[in-house]
Protein backbone atom coordinates (compact mmCIF):
# COMPACT_ATOMS: atom_id res chain seq x y z
CA UNK A 1 0.00 0.00 0.00
CA UNK A 2 1.38 3.34 -1.05
CA UNK A 3 0.22 6.91 -1.51
CA UNK A 4 1.18 8.95 -4.57
CA UNK A 5 0.40 12.58 -5.31
CA UNK A 6 -0.92 13.85 -8.64
CA UNK A 7 -2.61 16.94 -9.99
CA UNK A 8 -5.21 14.93 -11.89
CA UNK A 9 -6.26 11.28 -11.68
CA UNK A 10 -8.30 9.88 -14.56
CA UNK A 11 -10.29 6.71 -13.93
CA UNK A 12 -10.90 4.73 -17.12
CA UNK A 13 -8.88 4.44 -20.31
CA UNK A 14 -11.44 4.70 -23.10
CA UNK A 15 -11.36 7.51 -25.68
CA UNK A 16 -12.73 10.03 -23.14
CA UNK A 17 -10.14 9.19 -20.50
CA UNK A 18 -7.24 9.06 -22.96
CA UNK A 19 -8.17 12.46 -24.45
CA UNK A 20 -8.48 13.99 -20.99
CA UNK A 21 -5.05 12.52 -20.24
CA UNK A 22 -3.55 14.00 -23.38
CA UNK A 23 -4.81 17.52 -22.59
CA UNK A 24 -3.95 17.35 -18.88
CA UNK A 25 -0.42 16.08 -19.50
CA UNK A 26 0.09 18.61 -22.28
CA UNK A 27 -0.84 21.37 -19.82
CA UNK A 28 2.11 20.16 -17.70
CA UNK A 29 -0.13 18.73 -15.00
CA UNK A 30 1.12 15.58 -13.28
CA UNK A 31 -1.51 13.15 -14.52
CA UNK A 32 -2.11 9.44 -14.09
CA UNK A 33 -4.71 7.32 -15.87
CA UNK A 34 -5.90 4.13 -14.18
CA UNK A 35 -7.41 1.42 -16.38
CA UNK A 36 -8.14 -2.12 -15.21
CA UNK A 37 -7.92 -3.67 -18.70
CA UNK A 38 -6.13 -2.43 -21.82
CA UNK A 39 -6.36 1.23 -22.85
CA UNK A 40 -9.20 1.82 -25.29
CA UNK A 41 -12.21 0.68 -23.28
CA UNK A 42 -15.00 -0.64 -25.46
CA UNK A 43 -13.33 0.42 -28.72
CA UNK A 44 -10.45 -2.00 -28.06
CA UNK A 45 -13.00 -4.78 -28.72
CA UNK A 46 -14.50 -3.12 -31.81
CA UNK A 47 -13.41 -4.77 -35.04
CA UNK A 48 -13.88 -1.82 -37.39
CA UNK A 49 -14.41 1.88 -36.77
CA UNK A 50 -15.50 3.92 -39.77
CA UNK A 51 -17.10 6.96 -38.12
CA UNK A 52 -14.09 8.58 -36.43
CA UNK A 53 -13.06 11.69 -38.44
CA UNK A 54 -9.81 11.32 -40.33
CA UNK A 55 -9.90 7.51 -40.41
CA UNK A 56 -12.28 6.13 -43.01
CA UNK A 57 -11.59 2.65 -41.65
CA UNK A 58 -9.42 1.66 -38.68
CA UNK A 59 -9.58 -1.24 -36.24
CA UNK A 60 -10.75 -0.27 -32.77
CA UNK A 61 -7.63 -1.74 -31.16
CA UNK A 62 -5.33 0.30 -33.41
CA UNK A 63 -7.22 3.53 -32.76
CA UNK A 64 -7.02 2.82 -29.01
CA UNK A 65 -3.28 2.12 -29.22
CA UNK A 66 -2.64 5.33 -31.18
CA UNK A 67 -4.62 7.39 -28.65
CA UNK A 68 -2.68 5.88 -25.74
CA UNK A 69 0.74 6.40 -27.42
CA UNK A 70 -0.17 9.99 -28.31
CA UNK A 71 -1.12 10.80 -24.70
CA UNK A 72 2.02 9.10 -23.34
CA UNK A 73 4.16 11.25 -25.63
CA UNK A 74 3.00 14.30 -23.65
CA UNK A 75 3.86 12.59 -20.36
CA UNK A 76 0.64 10.85 -19.36
CA UNK A 77 1.32 7.99 -16.96
CA UNK A 78 -0.92 4.95 -17.62
CA UNK A 79 -1.16 2.37 -14.84
CA UNK A 80 -3.04 -0.91 -15.06
CA UNK A 81 -5.03 -0.82 -11.84
CA UNK A 82 -8.62 -1.29 -10.75
CA UNK A 83 -10.26 1.50 -8.75
CA UNK A 84 -12.33 0.49 -5.75
CA UNK A 85 -13.49 3.88 -4.47
CA UNK A 86 -13.16 7.66 -4.73
CA UNK A 87 -13.73 10.11 -1.87
CA UNK A 88 -12.86 13.68 -0.84
CA UNK A 89 -10.56 14.70 1.99
CA UNK A 90 -10.48 18.48 2.30
CA UNK A 91 -9.40 19.85 -1.07
CA UNK A 92 -7.94 16.50 -2.09
CA UNK A 93 -9.59 13.62 -3.88
CA UNK A 94 -8.53 10.13 -2.85
CA UNK A 95 -8.67 7.40 -5.46
CA UNK A 96 -8.22 3.99 -3.83
CA UNK A 97 -7.25 0.93 -5.87
CA UNK A 98 -8.55 -2.58 -5.28
CA UNK A 99 -5.13 -3.43 -3.82
CA UNK A 100 -5.28 -0.52 -1.36
CA UNK A 101 -2.93 1.93 -3.12
CA UNK A 102 -4.02 5.55 -2.83
CA UNK A 103 -3.67 8.11 -5.62
CA UNK A 104 -4.17 11.56 -4.12
CA UNK A 105 -5.20 14.30 -6.53
CA UNK A 106 -6.54 17.84 -6.79
CA UNK A 107 -9.09 16.77 -9.39
CA UNK A 108 -10.54 13.49 -10.62
CA UNK A 109 -12.01 12.74 -14.06
CA UNK A 110 -14.34 9.73 -14.10
CA UNK A 111 -14.25 8.06 -17.52
CA UNK A 112 -15.41 4.62 -16.47
CA UNK A 113 -17.92 4.10 -19.29
CA UNK A 114 -20.43 1.32 -19.00
CA UNK A 115 -21.53 -1.79 -20.76
CA UNK A 116 -24.57 -2.91 -22.73
CA UNK A 117 -26.60 -5.72 -21.21
CA UNK A 118 -26.19 -8.99 -23.08
CA UNK A 119 -28.77 -11.63 -23.95
CA UNK A 120 -26.40 -14.33 -22.62
CA UNK A 121 -27.37 -16.83 -25.29
CA UNK A 122 -25.20 -19.25 -27.31
CA UNK A 123 -23.44 -17.53 -30.23
CA UNK A 124 -23.64 -14.02 -28.76
CA UNK A 125 -19.98 -13.75 -27.76
CA UNK A 126 -18.78 -15.88 -30.69
CA UNK A 127 -20.34 -13.52 -33.27
CA UNK A 128 -19.67 -10.21 -31.49
CA UNK A 129 -18.49 -7.85 -34.22
CA UNK A 130 -19.50 -10.46 -36.85
CA UNK A 131 -23.18 -9.64 -36.96
CA UNK A 132 -23.91 -9.14 -33.24
CA UNK A 133 -23.88 -5.46 -32.28
CA UNK A 134 -25.01 -3.16 -29.48
CA UNK A 135 -24.79 0.11 -31.47
CA UNK A 136 -26.81 0.91 -34.61
CA UNK A 137 -25.01 4.19 -35.33
CA UNK A 138 -21.66 2.36 -35.15
CA UNK A 139 -22.49 -0.71 -37.21
CA UNK A 140 -25.72 -0.24 -39.19
CA UNK A 141 -23.96 0.76 -42.41
CA UNK A 142 -22.13 -2.59 -42.53
CA UNK A 143 -25.44 -4.40 -43.20
CA UNK A 144 -26.83 -2.70 -46.30
CA UNK A 145 -29.70 -4.60 -47.98
CA UNK A 146 -29.61 -7.36 -45.37
CA UNK A 147 -32.32 -8.62 -43.04
CA UNK A 148 -31.64 -7.24 -39.55
CA UNK A 149 -33.08 -8.25 -36.18
CA UNK A 150 -33.39 -5.91 -33.20
CA UNK A 151 -34.04 -7.21 -29.67
CA UNK A 152 -35.74 -5.03 -27.05
CA UNK A 153 -38.87 -2.99 -26.49
CA UNK A 154 -37.78 0.34 -25.05
CA UNK A 155 -37.04 3.71 -26.67
CA UNK A 156 -33.52 2.67 -27.69
CA UNK A 157 -34.62 -0.56 -29.38
CA UNK A 158 -37.39 1.11 -31.37
CA UNK A 159 -35.41 4.23 -32.34
CA UNK A 160 -32.35 2.21 -33.34
CA UNK A 161 -34.61 -0.21 -35.22
CA UNK A 162 -36.02 2.66 -37.28
CA UNK A 163 -32.52 3.98 -37.90
CA UNK A 164 -31.53 0.53 -39.20
CA UNK A 165 -34.34 0.59 -41.81
CA UNK A 166 -32.13 3.08 -43.69
CA UNK A 167 -29.72 0.22 -44.35
CA UNK A 168 -31.51 -3.11 -44.00
CA UNK A 169 -33.96 -4.58 -46.50
CA UNK A 170 -36.14 -5.48 -43.51
CA UNK A 171 -35.90 -4.98 -39.74
CA UNK A 172 -37.56 -7.44 -37.35
CA UNK A 173 -38.08 -6.14 -33.82
CA UNK A 174 -38.22 -9.05 -31.37
CA UNK A 175 -39.80 -8.36 -27.98
CA UNK A 176 -40.50 -10.75 -25.11
CA UNK A 177 -43.82 -9.02 -24.31
CA UNK A 178 -46.95 -8.29 -26.36
CA UNK A 179 -46.44 -4.51 -26.31
CA UNK A 180 -43.56 -2.03 -26.41
CA UNK A 181 -42.30 0.07 -23.51
CA UNK A 182 -41.16 2.86 -25.84
CA UNK A 183 -42.87 6.27 -25.85
CA UNK A 184 -46.14 6.29 -27.82
CA UNK A 185 -44.91 8.78 -30.45
CA UNK A 186 -41.86 6.59 -31.20
CA UNK A 187 -44.05 3.46 -31.36
CA UNK A 188 -46.45 5.08 -33.83
CA UNK A 189 -43.61 6.00 -36.19
CA UNK A 190 -42.26 2.46 -36.03
CA UNK A 191 -45.65 0.86 -36.73
CA UNK A 192 -46.01 3.07 -39.82
CA UNK A 193 -42.57 2.11 -41.17
CA UNK A 194 -43.10 -0.39 -44.02
CA UNK A 195 -39.69 -2.00 -43.46
CA UNK A 196 -40.37 -2.84 -39.80
CA UNK A 197 -42.01 -6.04 -38.64
CA UNK A 198 -42.74 -6.97 -35.03
CA UNK A 199 -42.33 -10.41 -33.46
CA UNK A 200 -44.15 -10.41 -30.10
CA UNK A 201 -43.92 -12.64 -27.01
CA UNK A 202 -40.63 -14.02 -28.29
CA UNK A 203 -37.08 -14.47 -27.02
CA UNK A 204 -33.84 -15.36 -28.81
CA UNK A 205 -32.64 -18.85 -27.83
CA UNK A 206 -29.42 -18.85 -29.87
CA UNK A 207 -27.51 -16.92 -32.52
CA UNK A 208 -26.31 -19.18 -35.34
CA UNK A 209 -23.81 -18.87 -38.17
CA UNK A 210 -20.43 -19.93 -39.54
CA UNK A 211 -17.93 -17.06 -39.82
CA UNK A 212 -20.77 -14.58 -39.31
CA UNK A 213 -24.41 -14.46 -38.19
CA UNK A 214 -26.78 -16.38 -40.48
CA UNK A 215 -29.90 -17.03 -38.37
CA UNK A 216 -31.58 -16.85 -34.96
CA UNK A 217 -33.42 -19.59 -33.12
CA UNK A 218 -36.51 -18.00 -31.54
CA UNK A 219 -38.91 -19.26 -28.89
CA UNK A 220 -42.45 -18.01 -28.32
CA UNK A 221 -42.78 -17.53 -24.53
CA UNK A 222 -46.54 -18.25 -24.58
CA UNK A 223 -46.64 -21.37 -26.77
CA UNK A 224 -43.05 -22.61 -26.32
CA UNK A 225 -42.87 -23.04 -30.11
CA UNK A 226 -39.41 -22.67 -31.65
CA UNK A 227 -38.58 -21.27 -35.08
CA UNK A 228 -35.60 -20.10 -37.12
CA UNK A 229 -35.27 -16.62 -38.60
CA UNK A 230 -32.66 -15.90 -41.26
CA UNK A 231 -30.85 -12.61 -40.58
CA UNK A 232 -27.51 -11.01 -41.43
CA UNK A 233 -27.23 -9.13 -38.13
CA UNK A 234 -28.74 -8.85 -34.67
CA UNK A 235 -28.71 -5.60 -32.66
CA UNK A 236 -29.30 -5.99 -28.93
CA UNK A 237 -30.89 -3.13 -26.95
CA UNK A 238 -31.88 -4.53 -23.58
CA UNK A 239 -30.33 -1.79 -21.47
CA UNK A 240 -26.96 -0.17 -20.78
CA UNK A 241 -25.37 -0.01 -17.34
CA UNK A 242 -23.03 2.92 -16.58
CA UNK A 243 -20.11 2.18 -14.21
CA UNK A 244 -21.08 5.05 -11.94
CA UNK A 245 -20.86 3.57 -8.44
CA UNK A 246 -17.21 4.16 -7.54
CA UNK A 247 -17.62 7.35 -5.58
CA UNK A 248 -18.53 7.66 -1.95
CA UNK A 249 -19.59 11.20 -2.77
CA UNK A 250 -23.28 11.80 -3.39
CA UNK A 251 -22.92 12.49 -7.12
CA UNK A 252 -26.21 13.46 -8.74
CA UNK A 253 -27.38 10.82 -11.26
CA UNK A 254 -30.41 10.37 -13.48
CA UNK A 255 -32.90 7.48 -13.24
CA UNK A 256 -30.65 5.26 -15.38
CA UNK A 257 -27.66 5.74 -13.05
CA UNK A 258 -25.80 8.09 -15.42
CA UNK A 259 -23.82 10.89 -13.75
CA UNK A 260 -25.27 14.35 -14.39
CA UNK A 261 -22.76 17.07 -15.33
CA UNK A 262 -22.87 20.68 -16.45
CA UNK A 263 -21.35 21.97 -19.70
CA UNK A 264 -17.88 21.94 -18.07
CA UNK A 265 -18.29 18.20 -17.30
CA UNK A 266 -18.40 19.07 -13.58
CA UNK A 267 -20.40 16.70 -11.40
CA UNK A 268 -22.33 17.85 -8.33
CA UNK A 269 -19.08 17.53 -6.33
CA UNK A 270 -16.37 20.20 -6.84
CA UNK A 271 -13.22 18.80 -8.40
CA UNK A 272 -14.87 15.64 -9.76
CA UNK A 273 -15.65 15.49 -13.49
CA UNK A 274 -17.35 12.85 -15.63
CA UNK A 275 -16.95 12.15 -19.35
CA UNK A 276 -18.17 9.76 -22.03
CA UNK A 277 -20.63 6.89 -21.60
CA UNK A 278 -20.84 7.20 -17.81
CA UNK A 279 -22.51 10.63 -17.99
CA UNK A 280 -26.06 11.49 -19.04
CA UNK A 281 -26.16 12.50 -22.72
CA UNK A 282 -27.78 11.79 -26.07
CA UNK A 283 -25.29 9.51 -27.84
CA UNK A 284 -22.51 7.11 -26.91
CA UNK A 285 -19.89 7.60 -29.61
CA UNK A 286 -16.09 7.87 -29.68
CA UNK A 287 -16.33 11.44 -30.98
CA UNK A 288 -18.40 12.82 -28.13
CA UNK A 289 -16.34 10.98 -25.49
CA UNK A 290 -13.27 12.69 -26.96
CA UNK A 291 -15.00 16.08 -26.80
CA UNK A 292 -16.04 15.45 -23.19
CA UNK A 293 -12.45 14.51 -22.30
CA UNK A 294 -11.11 17.76 -23.75
CA UNK A 295 -13.66 19.86 -21.85
CA UNK A 296 -13.08 18.06 -18.54
CA UNK A 297 -9.28 18.39 -18.77
CA UNK A 298 -9.46 22.13 -19.50
CA UNK A 299 -12.05 22.67 -16.74
CA UNK A 300 -10.00 20.64 -14.23
CA UNK A 301 -6.88 22.67 -15.09
CA UNK A 302 -8.78 25.94 -14.43
CA UNK A 303 -10.16 24.54 -11.17
CA UNK A 304 -6.67 23.54 -9.96
CA UNK A 305 -5.30 26.98 -10.88
CA UNK A 306 -7.98 28.61 -8.72
CA UNK A 307 -7.17 26.24 -5.85
CA UNK A 308 -3.47 27.13 -6.07
CA UNK A 309 -4.15 30.87 -6.10
CA UNK A 310 -6.20 30.57 -2.91
CA UNK A 311 -3.26 29.06 -1.02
Amino acid sequence: MSMKDYDIVIVGGGPGGLTAGLYSARANRKTVLLEKFLPGGQIANTAEVEDYPGFDLISGSELAMRMAEHAKKFGLEIISDEVAQIYSEGNHKMVVSAGGDIYRAKAVIIATGGSPNHLNVPGENQFAGKGVSYCAICDGAFFKNQVIAVVGGGDAAVEEGMFLTKFGSKVYLIHRRSQLRAQKIIQERAFKNPKMEFIWDTVVESINGDTKVKSLTLRNVKTGEKSDLEVGAIFVFVGFVPNSNLTHEPLTKDSGGYIITNERMETSVKGIYAVGDVRAQLVRQITNAVGDGTTAAVAAEKYIEELEHKH
